[in-house]
């Protein structure tokens, strides 16, 4: 059984395990990892928080109240642990083994938590942690200022390849058996071992910086997504555009637009997808490339998110099956209203946070042909149609085309 503490009440990162990193909060992620292991049968999340319980419910995970008095910042970790094995004992849960899981890591691999259990289970260990492998020379600091070597000998400077690595905690997961850990009352008892886990993926989220690593990290470490929706929704400047325009001396206004983006929304329109363009500017030349691209557009909007959740509704499609590409923070609203946040390669740090798929290309130069791709390669071979590769777009390049308006 896994238990993933998880209280509302953070202060280095304030509402930190909401916090998203490629589109999913770290409650989400951490529920995420243990249901992909196979050898967990059960996930329990303990919370004193309502929207972290409603996150976690909603990711497949249930719920453990967790009392005030085991919620404060001097409350320990083990407390909380023991805690929901006794809620769960007395409602006729009785696991072997407890796999307490972290949300501050974000990715964790559901090959490392199976790795532990088997551990455990057959009988090899008691107790099991998360660390990574180091060959770094460790130094403290005196307090007459001075240095003292912690590992190893100053006066002797051996190869990496001459050495055997130390091991650091990554503090991302701990499998114990449940008979040893309420003998020992903490997390490191009898015969304890390590699995050692890929360096990359050993980031813990304990300040705002470490979230803008994750993020930058994500498309590297994160499985590769399959964006199985049934309506696309985009902005338009700094997606279909560069978010950038050039306006004559008679206020007429033209922009910059990617012919590949506009084969891409003709073939998933072919496909049955139905696509929105949603902008916040009022200006004729979105109607105008909405038009020839033969697609509904909204502009003029302000209040997107209300705008996305009617339209989604009139449709009658499922808001987790919809897909929003957006790229600056006016954005942010309308990306919590679907299942499928995007952003374009260059959009702005908390878009590119709180998307679920971060794309390769920028806004205007295939952003929106690679998402059209993307989408079809979920669906039947000969919806996508030939030549395609279901995943990055042809570049921009010479083929960009110019759209005007006539307004001024």
């Amino acid at each position: 059984m896994a238990v993933i503490p998880a209280r509302g009440g953070s202060k280095g990162v304030p509402g930190k395990n909401l916090r998203r990193v490629a589109g999913r909060s770290l409650v989400e992620r951490a529920v995420d990892a243990c249901i992909a292991a196979t050898a967990i049968d059960a996930v329990y999340v303990s919370t004193d928080d309502a929207g972290i319980a409603a996150a976690a419910r909603a990711a497949g995970s249930e719920v453990v109240e967790r009392p005030a008095d085991l919620s404060g910042d001097t409350a320990s970790s083990e407390s909380a642990l023991l805690h929901a094995l006794d809620t769960l004992a007395a409602a006729g849960g009785d696991p072997e083994v407890v796999v307490f899981v972290q949300c501050t890591s974000p990715f964790i691999d559901p090959a490392d938590l199976d790795e532990a259990v088997r551990r455990v289970t057959g009988g090899e260990a008691d107790a099991v942690f998360a660390a990574v492998p180091t060959y770094e020379f460790l130094w403290r600091s005196g307090s007459d200022g001075q240095a003292s070597g912690i590992n190893h000998d100053a006066a002797y400077r051996p190869r990496r390849q001459d050495r055997e690595p130390h091991f650091r905690e990554t503090g991302a997961f701990y499998v114990m058996s449940v008979a040893g850990f309420r003998s020992a009352r903490h997390r490191f008892f009898g015969r304890t071992q390590i699995v050692p886990v890929a360096e990359l993926s050993a980031v813990e989220i304990d300040h705002d910086h470490d979230l803008v690593l994750a993020s930058a990290l994500a498309a590297a470490l994160d499985p590769r997504v399959d964006v199985d929706v049934d309506v696309v929704i985009t902005d338009f400047d700094g997606v279909h555009t560069d978010d950038s325009a050039i306006v004559n001396e008679d206020g007429y206004e033209s922009v910059r637009v990617s012919r590949s983006d506009g084969l891409g929304i003709e073939r998933l329109r072919k496909a049955g997808v139905p696509i929105l363009i949603l902008s916040k500017e009022t200006n004729r030349v979105v109607r105008a490339r909405a038009a020839k691209l033969g697609v509904e557009v909204l502009h003029g909007i302000e209040a997107k998110a209300e705008v996305v959740r009617d339209w989604l509704q009139r449709q009658g499609v499922d808001p987790a099956r919809a897909a929003y590409l957006g790229n600056d923070i006016n954005d942010l609203g309308p990306m919590r209203e679907v299942g499928w946040p995007v952003a374009v390669a260059n959009a702005h740090p908390e878009v590119r946070q709180a998307a679920r798929l971060v794309l390769s290309r920028p806004g205007g130069s295939g952003a929106v042909r690679e998402l059209c791709d993307l989408v079809l390669s979920r669906r039947a071979p000969a919806t996508a149609g030939p030549g395609s590769t279901g995943s990055a777009a042809p570049p921009a390049g010479a083929d960009g085309a110019l759209a005007t308006s006539g307004s001024r």
